[in-house]
């Protein structure tokens, strides 16, 4: 049987290697395909993968797009056009690449067409994870992970119950900067900060990477994913990147999920699931790697990292907060407006700040109570207070 899978973000890293996994695997099959802005990928796309429905969130390239499609593919085009294509579409599985908070609301559009999700967008459940689970629950459909230490986390931990779960461990490559001190990496530039050492991925996840503020929003997302507590996640700089995730039990034993790093066999493992479908990839070969090493974060690590605790504890809209203070801090950086030392702090301050504006009224530790409306109105109240910080 056909498995029908509409890729958000098609035009992004993840969605092509998605396409790819599409080629690799009998069953599986485009049924939507939707971008920002690229239109001209977006149209070789869809003349390969021949969909039902293409999406594009930018108007300014529509004639051109709509001339090139192949016959038999819709276009659908404006700030809606992603929901639109799961409402209309109804994949089996829908999988979110699309870039921050743009993914929350086709995520929450795939809840109410019942298909299952596959979250390789970080920031939707950093942003609204008290909005995306309950209400995944409540439709009784799976939230598959596609992040490689999520992905692993949610294979180890079938080695027993939830219950059972001590800690987990999230592994770091460490970035492009991990070996510079503090004042060296202060004013490192966009060329050395996007020089990763062992992924390729987009400009905004490697500078994450760089920063170490892709391990926070990776412990709010475990957190979310799996119903962990702020105490259970812990990080770890490993710089092979063979070794994914970490799960302690409570009798003391610990289940690794080790692979290679290719973003292929998080993709293929959360579109297959619950089958694992077989992939024709080499073996990992540990007597050529030698040696596998795990250390404690840094100084400035950890700056990055406790910030999710901090989100996690304060709950409410904070995670919109901090996930948009980080976009808007990145693109600064990017620009050139703002040092790369800059990012954290302006962050960290930027969520003092709400805190200290909202009180404890609006700083509620149930998410429940959390809505679209309060996640909205956070993230422009962050991005404005970073631009007005780049001033």
């Amino acid at each position: 049987m056909q498995k029908r899978i509409a890729i958000l973000g098609s035009t992004g890293s993840i969605g092509c290697q998605t396409l790819e996994v599409l080629d690799e695997t009998p069953g599986l099959v485009a049924c939507g395909l939707a971008g920002r802005d690229n239109w001209q990928l977006l149209v070789q796309q869809a003349r390969r993968y021949k969909p039902e429905f293409v999406a594009l969130g930018e108007n300014g390239c529509v004639d051109k797009l709509a001339s090139a499609l192949p016959d038999g593919t819709e276009l659908l085009t404006g700030p809606d056009a992603m929901c639109e294509l799961i409402r209309r579409a109804r994949p089996d599985v829908a999988l979110t690449a699309v870039m921050g908070a743009a993914g929350l609301e086709p995520t929450l559009a795939a809840i109410e067409v019942g298909c299952a999700l596959a979250i390789a967008n970080k920031e939707t459940l950093v942003c609204a994870g008290g909005l995306i689970m309950p209400a995944a629950k409540q439709a009784d459909l799976p939230v598959l992970p596609v992040d490689s230490e999520h992905s692993g986390i949610f294979q180890c931990m079938l080695a027993g119950r939830s219950s059972e779960v001590q800690r987990v461990i999230i592994t770091s490559s460490g970035g492009s900067l991990r070996d510079l001190s503090d004042a060296q990496a202060h004013d490192a530039t966009p060329a050395e900060a996007l020089a990763h050492p062992t992924w390729q991925m987009g400009q905004k996840i490697t500078i994450d990477s760089a920063t170490l503020m892709n391990k926070t929003l990776e412990i709010i997302e475990a957190h979310w994913l799996f119903d962990l507590g702020a105490e259970q996640i812990e990080v770890v700089v490993h710089p092979q990147s063979i070794v994914h995730a970490l799960v302690e039990f409570c009798d003391g034993s610990v289940i690794a999920q080790l692979a290679r790093p290719d973003m292929k066999g998080p993709i293929a493992y959360a579109l297959g699931y619950p089958d694992r479908p077989g992939r024709d990839t080499r073996p990992l070969d540990l007597s050529s790697i030698s040696n596998l090493d795990f250390r404690p974060l840094s100084e400035r690590g950890n700056r990055a990292v406790n910030l999710a605790y901090e989100v996690i504890r304060l709950g409410g809209a904070s995670g919109a907060v901090l996930n948009a203070a980080n976009e808007a801090a990145v693109e600064a950086f990017l620009a050139g407006d703002i040092k790369f030392g800059q990012i954290v702090p302006l962050v960290e301050n930027t969520l003092h700040q709400w805190v200290n504006e909202q009180k404890t009224a609006a700083v509620k530790p149930d998410n429940s109570s959390i809505t679209l409306k309060q996640i909205r109105q956070a993230d422009a109240w962050a991005r404005e207070k970073i631009r007005e910080s780049g001033k």
